[in-house]
């Protein structure tokens, strides 16, 4: 599929049919699920179609390569405003294509736009899942993110990532736009779920708990023993759980059956 954002950006992405393992009871809904990936990734990659591949068993899957990856024209805003406008484009589209029920699913950089977007979008989801987010802007704490700032930050980076890495990025931010830890108590009453691993390499359970207090009690939140970051982290269990959720919260009728599936928080271990 080919969308353009407000600001006039080219999208491309992928829509991949649902595969659902039986037709769908008396009161429930289809889902379309927005994939929205991380930094350096694109729908192309294996990790990001093999997710695509396990929720298509819940409904349908868009993804599009946010600008400056894959196939997507513009720069890239490394998680800013221009990936919210990404998201958004997202979700218009799905809409006016004529779904009904609408999830977005973030990972990373991705997930910390479907974050910003279910606050401040103008195209809503009914519910969002962020994965493996980021809480506030400019993160050096692990060695994995001194490299990426090294690579945002500096000539020889930003040379390395349009070369190697196939990314075209942007100028630096002139103003910080709001975090996701400012902005994710503005998403309810929107079902959100966040979901964390407590082997992520790249943003520590900190972030989790930050986005997770900020949230407040309506949030449903998962720590997820022995997972990594984003796509890469993920497995067909969590995110047939995921899917799970998703059709428990928003895709069945409250007057045709006992409402929503609420699922139990993963504490974190003990020490992290």
């Amino acid at each position: 599929m080919t969308v353009r954002t407000a600001d006039g950006v080219r999208l491309h992405g992928i829509v991949v049919p649902p595969a659902l393992p039986r037709p769908l009871p008396a009161g429930e809904h289809p889902l379309t699920f927005v994939l929205a990936h991380g930094f350096t990734n694109s729908t192309a990659r294996p990790p990001f179609l093999r997710l695509a591949g396990y929720l298509r068993r819940f409904g349908e899957v868009r993804g599009l390569d946010f600008r400056g990856h894959g196939r997507s024209g513009g720069l890239s805003g490394a998680g800013g405003d221009p990936e919210l406008l990404d998201v958004d484009a997202a979700v218009a589209a799905a809409r006016a294509d004529g779904a009904a029920t609408v999830v977005t699913v973030g990972l990373s950089m991705g997930g910390g736009a479907a974050l910003r977007q279910a606050a401040v979008g103008a195209h809503r989801p009914d519910a969002v899942v962020s994965v493996s987010a980021v809480s506030r802007w400019f993160v050096r704490d692990t060695p994995p993110m001194r490299r990426v700032h090294w690579l945002l930050e500096t000539t020889a980076g930003r040379r390395l990532g349009s070369r190697l890495v196939g990314i075209r990025l942007g100028p630096p931010w002139p103003v910080n736009p709001p975090a996701p830890v400012e902005l994710v108590s503005s998403i309810a009453p929107t079902p959100l779920l966040l979901v964390h691993g407590d082997r992520d390499a790249y943003f520590p359970l900190e972030h989790f708990r930050l986005l997770a207090q900020a949230a407040g009690p309506a949030a449903t939140v998962w720590v997820v023993p022995g997972m990594g970051h984003a796509e890469n982290g993920m497995t067909g269990p969590l995110a047939e759980r995921i899917g799970r959720w998703a059709r428990g919260t928003v895709g069945r009728d409250p007057l045709c059956d006992d409402g929503p599936v609420t699922r139990p928080a993963v504490p974190a271990p003990a020490g992290r």
